[in-house]
């Protein structure tokens, strides 16, 4: 079982393992590859609303996401989710799981509508798994995303209104 929980100073060391290999690939963030800890720490802490953890029973962080206002002033009902799930956590539902507890979270924050902005559409299992969470792809920006193995590739985003 994963228990999805508000991120913890602490916390820190542990979701810095699972972001720093996934940033430095260069595959699925428009992060820069050479990003520094600080910077990293920012992006993932610091400027969302909130910060979240998904852990094992033993306490082991499987995974994080953060939650903010996709855009601010007249935007600001949007929310706007960003998800990286441990390597060897990956496949066992942790996505799926912090998925549901943002759009919960979302939701009970008075947000109407989740969107993510660049989901890039080599990100298979990522798709795959929004798609299942009730997401739909509302537009496809066309060689929006330089990746390192396949050079510029689509990028989609995916939006889902939010019961109220």
């Amino acid at each position: 079982m994963v228990e999805v929980r508000a991120f913890d100073g602490d916390d820190w060391p542990a979701v810095w393992r699972i972001v720093e290999p996934v940033f430095r690939a260069g595959r699925t963030y428009a992060v820069a590859t050479d990003v520094t800890e600080a910077e990293a720490h920012a992006f993932w802490v610091e400027k969302p609303a909130s910060t979240f953890v998904a852990a094992d029973p033993d306490g082991r962080i499987l995974g994080t996401y953060f939650l903010k206002p996709n855009h601010a002033g007249p935007g600001d009902h949007v929310a706007n989710c960003g998800y990286i799930v441990d390597t060897d956590a990956r496949g066992r539902g942790v996505a799926s799981t912090m998925c549901r507890h943002s759009l919960r979270e979302a939701a009970d924050r008075g947000f109407r509508a989740m969107q993510y902005n660049l989901v890039v559409a080599t990100n298979e299992a990522a798709i795959a798994v929004w798609l299942r969470e009730g997401f739909e792809i509302v537009g496809t920006l066309p060689g929006a995303f330089r990746h390192p193995d396949h050079g510029c590739v689509d990028a989609h985003i995916m939006f889902r209104a939010l019961a109220r």
